[in-house]
């Protein structure tokens, strides 16, 4: 087997903030009760939606994000608004925010960029994958059929074939036009 390259730039700061106990990023106000001032979800629910900080959506218990490190174009990371490491310590009404957003996040990628089918789920802890622990938030991976989903595992490729830029405009311009 041969070795393929791509370059994907944008993996630097991934492999940066792995390896790096620099401070958190520069904050705009205040957080929540509860939260890590280190935790990019803390600060995604405090953050304006925007580009910028790639939120998509702020509801009244959950907050929305384009996943910086995409498995796939159109991964998005659905959590709760207040730092929270495990189910047991959701509230009723923050386990139903998260489902609705989980709900209509999956219509809206159905509806702007084709999705034919996801891959939704929660790594709950360290050794079960959490890259996050403290913070749980389920993971909506959007799938195609052929979207060469073994490239990662047999070949060591990963393949994003858009922007988060362009992806973030196209879903924030699909909320706007409402569900």
């Amino acid at each position: 087997m041969t070795n393929e390259r791509l370059w994907a730039p944008w993996r630097i700061g991934y492999i940066k903030q792995a390896h790096s106990s620099s401070a958190p990023a520069a904050q705009l106000g205040p957080l929540l009760d509860g939260a890590d001032p280190n935790c990019f979800l803390c600060r995604a629910a405090v953050e304006p939606i925007g580009l910028e900080n790639l939120v998509l959506r702020q509801g009244p218990h959950s907050v929305v994000v384009l996943n910086r490190y995409p498995y796939n174009n159109g991964h998005l990371l659905v959590g709760p608004r207040l730092h929270k490491a495990t189910l047991a310590e959701l509230t009723d009404d923050e386990a139903l925010d998260m489902h609705r957003d989980l709900a209509r996040f999956v219509r809206l990628l159905e509806r702007e960029v084709s999705a034919q089918g996801f891959n939704v789920g929660l790594n709950l802890g360290r050794v079960a994958g959490a890259g996050v622990p403290g913070h749980l938030h389920w993971h909506i991976v959007p799938r195609w059929a052929g979207d060469i989903n073994f490239m990662t595992t047999l070949a060591g490729v990963q393949v994003i074939p858009q922007a988060l830029e362009a992806l973030w405009e196209i879903l924030r311009a699909g909320l706007a036009k409402g569900e």
